[in-house]
């Protein structure tokens, strides 16, 4: 009885490990495990005046390379948020992102803050309203707006390659803190209107559901 015991132990130990060696590959093969999955907690944030962003929360999102950072209120049902991604075409590129408050999964409806560079060097952010598949992405007025959004800026990285747009936003009365968000980048602007982005891919996939209270 002994040796069976034993070797059963033994079955169980070597089966043990076999499934360890299954879940470690998988863990290396899958980025949304490991460190790709706590990268956004990693990020720090430069202030004006000598001062630090702080953002509680973040998340990876799945395409496109984006990540959002968040702080949420609860006692005013607002977001300060950073959207990172990077431009597809280095320092030429533009990025964008935005909550549709119809609910739908779609970027007609969504409105978002954009940010890009010009060509004279300097930085350009603000919200527009996608109210069509072509939308001018012109900026928007306040009344134009289903929501509130202030504080609209934008910075590059050290090495030009991903860009970083900031944003207060009131989160639509009556309506809880959980949203459809969409997210964007392009490889292009053009006379200081960012240009169309791919239609295929992680370009007309990028969008999720977020509770900004989680």
């Amino acid at each position: 009885m002994a040796a069976l015991g034993t070797t059963a132990y033994r079955r169980s130990a070597s089966g043990a490990m076999v499934s360890l060696a299954v879940v470690l590959a998988v863990v290396a093969a899958c980025p949304s495990f490991g460190a790709a999955a706590a990268s956004c907690a990693s990020h720090t944030f430069s202030g004006t005046s000598g001062g630090v962003r702080l953002y509680p929360s973040c998340t990876d999102l799945p395409r496109l390379g984006a990540a959002l950072h968040y702080n949420y209120s609860a006692a005013t049902n607002s977001v300060a948020v950073a959207f990172r991604a990077p431009t597809q075409d280095g320092e030429d590129g533009w990025v964008a992102w935005g909550i549709n408050p119809s609910g739908r999964a779609a970027m007609v409806g969504t409105n978002a803050v954009v940010a890009f560079r010009h060509a004279n060097g300097t930085l350009a952010a603000y919200p527009t309203v996608l109210d069509s598949y072509a939308p001018s992405m012109a900026p928007a007025a306040p009344e134009d707006l289903a929501f509130p959004v202030t504080g609209v800026a934008a910075e590059h990285d050290a090495d030009g390659k991903e860009m970083v747009v900031y944003a207060n936003v009131e989160l639509p009365a009556g309506k809880g803190s959980k949203f459809t968000h969409v997210w964007q980048s392009g490889s292009k602007v053009v006379n200081g209107v960012p240009a169309a982005h791919p239609t295929t891919g992680d370009n007309v996939l990028s969008t999720a559901t977020i509770d900004f209270s989680d």
